[in-house]
């Protein structure tokens, strides 16, 4: 959808999912219509912003308003981040063990981020988008 600037506007809605596989099927079914490929990682979030390969092409400026926000960020917490790291940290390779042991340690003594940050950064570093938390 365009509005009269030209923006594509594009809405993630956090009252359909409360975890981070849910927020993928989300973002998937927004981002990446009449595709056959489905968002599965953080890497994978971040290159679908890219654009050329979904609703939007490289370089598009595109608002994402993300609904329901605040529930996100309580869904996509503390506990969820902690989840996030035990499940990789017990998989082991080909993850680093070692700075996700790191990462979970930041986020455990409050200096680290949750999924829902990471999630904020990832986004927020494509100049091209804008977003609205709602």
């Amino acid at each position: 959808m365009l509005n009269s600037d030209k923006n594509k506007l594009i809405t993630i809605n956090g009252s359909h999912f409360s975890d981070l596989s849910g927020f993928y099927d989300e973002v998937s079914l927004v981002l990446m219509k009449n595709t056959d490929w489905k968002v599965g990682t953080l890497d994978g979030f971040d290159d679908i912003l890219y654009g050329g390969f979904g609703v939007f092409e490289s370089g598009d400026e595109i608002q994402i308003t993300w609904k329901d926000s605040q529930k996100s960020k309580e869904d996509l917490g503390l506990e969820d981040t902690r989840h996030f790291y035990e499940n990789k940290i017990r998989q082991g390779k080909p993850f680093n063990v070692e700075l996700i042991q790191q990462k979970m340690n930041e986020l455990i003594s409050g200096n680290g981020q949750t999924l829902f940050e990471i999630l904020i950064e990832i986004i927020e570093s494509h100049k091209n988008i804008t977003l609205i938390l709602d």
